[in-house]
């Protein structure tokens, strides 16, 4: 009797399961339905895009950005919108840098570039002296102080083309942009040169910050990225002509920070309201293009993830809360007050996801959690093989949520196909016409299916 009392316990149970396994698939197939059919991301980014553009902190954009994402939120009818006040950079490039290559008197080549974010300016009638190349720090302090002063120091390290995952590749370079100043100038250089951080070759320069670190305001030097196109020039006149010049023309200049705001918007949950699920990206951008990948894709992802459930009248366990990030270009003001912030209200938070790497087509995603819970989030990983969208790994994850660390929250970033996206970070060709409609969407839903997953299950 007690055998047969176990059997139809064991049956039960397993119809119980494959019910939800069932209903999942159904509510995640609609999830996929509705934003490929009735999505707002695309129509959002388009506005975010082309009505108000580059988003640099501090800017007149930025501060218009949050405006609109507060009232779009709004629209939506979500149960608490607010900002967050913080305090940003402002840094403004000025009027359009000019850069040429000087081979003789009255002879000179133009190239592209542009400043890098918190660089100080040229001198009014610009900058004019002969060039070094080195490929990283360790050539540099090999060459010595008594060759490089007076110099523009040319930083000249590609992208590895050999590594498939691009923000591998990008990790392995990105030194000579943020911190490339600071070693120059400590011997004696007068200007750095960057090449671009960008796998193709081509004419646009891509900017991005860098930093002085404690040097003092009389040993900076200005720093200008210099587009692949432009850097392969130089090193082949460099290669015939170590004595010609490069002349650098530049105005930006740094303010003292302003105000802003992280813009930020929850459903309540109706079971768990004290376990908080976090999605989000960034609201700034560079003030070269539109910042449509990077990372106006994210905000809109992350935004749509409550409007779908609003549309499919889905009431979460858990509290769902978009995180519209403020300054993570720059500063990472907005990431880093918010985590503190959360701490100090004793929030707690279960599982934050990211959207920065583009509007592409999604892949999977990456992972900060212990054995454990990823063992959990492995698991999940067929609901996801009907997209294409499988690929589940432990690695790098956002920005803005990477201050939330602390061994018990899992952090996530979504993960679409990295292969060009380099090819328009922080360059002026970061613009709404490099979406594509449909990647964006799924990216959407993905995100999507992912909270709604981690809602239903918990951790």
């Amino acid at each position: 009797m007690r055998l047969i009392i176990f059997t139809i316990l064991i049956i039960l149970n397993s119809q119980n399961i494959f019910g939800q396994i069932k209903g999942h698939e159904k509510n995640i197939k609609m999830i996929f339905n509705q934003a490929l059919t009735k999505g707002k991301s695309y129509k959002w980014l388009d506005h975010l895009s082309n009505q108000i553009g580059g988003r640099l902190s501090g800017s007149f954009n930025a501060e218009r950005a949050v405006k609109w994402g507060n009232q779009e939120l709004l629209d939506l009818n979500l149960d608490n919108v607010y900002l967050e006040n913080i305090m940003v950079p402002k840094w403004v490039r000025g009027t359009f840098e000019y850069a040429s290559i000087i081979t003789g008197p009255g002879m000179s080549i133009n190239v592209p570039v542009c400043a890098l974010g918190g660089s100080i300016s040229t001198p009014a009638v610009g900058l004019r002296a002969q060039v070094i190349e080195v490929k990283d720090f360790e050539e540099l302090e090999s060459i010595g102080e008594k060759k490089v002063k007076g110099k523009f120091v040319f930083y000249n390290r590609a992208m590895p083309a050999d590594l498939i995952d691009t923000f591998e590749a990008y990790k392995e370079t990105v030194d000579q942009r943020s911190i490339g100043a600071k070693k120059a100038a400590r011997l004696g250089a007068v200007g750095v040169i960057v090449r671009s951080i960008n796998l193709r070759l081509d004419d646009y320069p891509h900017t991005g910050n860098m930093s002085y670190g404690n040097l003092s305001n009389k040993m900076r030097i200005p720093a200008a990225a210099i587009s692949t196109n432009g850097a392969e020039l130089l090193s082949s006149m460099l290669s015939l002509n170590k004595n010609l010049y490069f002349y650098l023309k530049q105005d930006c200049k740094n303010y003292p920070d302003v105000p802003s705001h992280n813009v930020i918007g929850e459903i309540k949950g109706n079971e768990f309201p004290e376990e908080i699920i976090l999605v989000g990206g960034h609201l700034d951008s560079w003030d070269l293009g539109d910042g449509a990948h990077d990372d106006g894709a994210g905000i809109v992802q992350s935004m749509e993830v409550l409007n779908l459930f609003k549309q499919i009248n889905y009431q979460p366990k858990r509290t769902i809360r978009v995180v519209l990030y403020m300054n993570e270009e720059n500063g990472l003001r907005g990431g880093k007050t918010y985590a503190k912030n959360i701490k100090q209200n004793n929030e707690n938070h279960i599982f934050a996801l990211e959207s920065d790497a583009g509007g592409f087509t999604p892949r999977g995603f990456a992972f900060e959690a212990t054995k454990e819970q990823f063992k959990k989030i492995i698991s999940w990983k067929p609901y996801f093989d009907p997209y294409m969208i499988d690929r589940f790994t432990l690695g790098v994850i956002g920005s803005d949520i990477a201050p939330l660390k602390d061994g018990k929250i899992v952090l996530s970033g979504l993960r679409p196909d990295s292969q060009r996206y380099f090819e328009y970070h922080h360059a002026a060709n970061d613009t709404f016409d490099a979406i594509n409609k449909r990647e964006l969407e799924l990216g959407a839903a993905a995100m999507t299916s992912l909270i709604y997953l981690v809602d239903q299950y918990g951790f």
